[in-house]
């Protein structure tokens, strides 16, 4: 298992740039205020020190001086917060090691050490503490009781200083990061909706320099797709439908012709062949731009029955199974010839066609049209999808195909928003299936 995997990284670009700026905004955060509070504490504790020292020699001083029935009145005047005076040999104990402590018995014996001999022992006990000991002129013994502070204490409204500024961030990286990434959603949606029509909707040329440029650039190659793809269209269209005529005149005189003569039979065959591909030609430059059917709601089972029916009329061996169950909203008469031309192409090769109807996962069917046909090689299964292709050992002249049937099958699904694909089957043969999508 990878190191993505163990992350669990997001798949979407918004969702990794949100991630990626939310944890640096907050990092960064997280030490700048530590290190504010950092500075903060060692400024105090300095402040403190030199604090300390001023007032206990004070105070010590004046203790000295004081008679000594006064002294256990001053005490609790001259207390504070992190000290206390008492007037006795206080508790013994063990050499101070921690290093604020230290620091408060080194401030200390700078102000009053000079004076008074000092002793300085840490006191037992959770909360860090210790005593100095020293005597006044008159040799009675005093204890100067310290309990350091790190710092000043935290103020109550911090956290949620701290809680209301990890919310901005959080929406100062959503608002960014769907700013940068919306153009790109919109880029990604035009470019799923320019279909074979190549009618997908221009994208807006508005925004920041850098959006704007690309909306621009995307537009432009649009119009120039387009252009290319109505010249190509039209110039075999245009060559498709020319043909026609030469191959009218061209039939006529082979009508006159003796029929005994052997070749005439082959010219009434080619021009027969050339005909039909004439045909197919410009049926394929027709859905190179996306049908004009509108789609409409349709009974999909009538449709399916009705073809089969057809078929079977004609005396061809073509079966039906499943059903659709429910209405569904399409084209149907670029279904019907997209399942007509896989149904044609299973009977050449096959013999027998066999249509399968099965609803799958997320609301989609597909259709499978199924022959038992000699198949094709796996590395020709997309191949054959492209214009004028064919398989010379399985698909020759004798079958009468162009080469146009399934890439006007594809051109048709791609423009009813489905995906048509080939399979050999395991058991032999070839599956043609469509998948539809939206049948809602």
């Amino acid at each position: 298992m990878n190191m993505r995997s163990w992350l669990h990284w997001p798949r979407t670009l918004f969702a990794r740039l949100a991630v990626i700026l939310f944890v640096g905004l907050a990092l960064a955060q997280t030490l700048s205020f530590w290190f504010t509070l950092t500075e903060r504490d060692q400024t105090m504790t300095n402040i403190m020190m030199g604090y300390i020292e001023r007032e206990v020699a004070s105070s010590v001083a004046l203790l000295d001086h004081l008679p000594p029935d006064q002294r256990a009145q001053w005490l609790p005047r001259l207390a504070r917060r992190s000290y206390e005076f008492v007037l006795g040999p206080g508790v013994s104990g063990a050499p101070v090691d921690a290093s604020l402590s230290a620091r408060v018995a080194q401030s200390i014996g700078d102000g009053i050490g000079t004076h008074y001999p000092l002793t300085v022992n840490a006191v037992p006990g959770e909360r860090e503490r210790l005593q100095v000991h020293l005597k006044l002129s008159d040799g009675t013994p005093l204890t100067i009781d310290l309990r350091p502070m790190p710092g000043a204490p935290l103020s109550r409204w911090l956290p949620l200083v701290l809680l209301l500024q990890l919310i901005v961030l959080a929406g100062c990286c959503w608002l960014a990061v769907r700013l940068a990434t919306r153009p790109l959603h919109q880029l990604a949606v035009a470019a799923d909706a320019l279909g074979p029509d190549l009618k997908a909707s221009r994208l807006p040329e508005g925004g920041p320099s850098e959006v704007a440029r690309a909306a621009r650039a995307f537009n432009a190659m649009q119009d120039r797709i387009s252009t290319y793809m109505a010249e190509r269209m039209q110039i075999l269209a245009a060559i498709s439908h020319d043909l026609q005529t030469p191959i009218t005149r061209m039939r006529l005189r082979v009508d006159v012709m003796d029929d005994d003569d052997p070749q005439a039979a082959k010219l009434r065959q080619d021009l027969h062949e050339m005909q039909a591909l004439v045909k197919e030609g410009v049926t394929y430059a027709r859905t190179m731009h996306g049908t004009t059917e509108m789609p409409c709601r349709i009974d999909p089972d009538a449709l399916f029955d009705s073809l089969v029916c057809d078929y079977v009329d004609a005396g061809q061996q073509v079966s039906l199974q499943g059903r659709f169950g429910k209405s569904l909203t399409t084209r149907p008469q670029a279904l019907r010839r997209i399942v007509g031309n896989l149904v044609d192409n299973a009977l050449k090769f096959g013999g027998s066609a066999e249509i399968n109807i099965a609803e799958v996962h997320d609301g989609q069917t597909t259709v499978s049209v199924f022959d038992r046909g000699p198949g094709i090689p796996d590395e020709s299964l997309e191949a054959v999808f492209e214009p004028f292709a064919r398989l010379e050992t399985s698909r020759n002249r004798q079958t009468g195909g162009t080469g146009l049937g399934l890439a006007i099958a594809r051109q048709l699904a791609l423009a009813m928003d489905a995906t048509l694909s080939l399979h050999n089957r395991v058991s032999g043969g070839l599956e043609a299936r469509l998948t539809l999508r939206n049948l809602s």
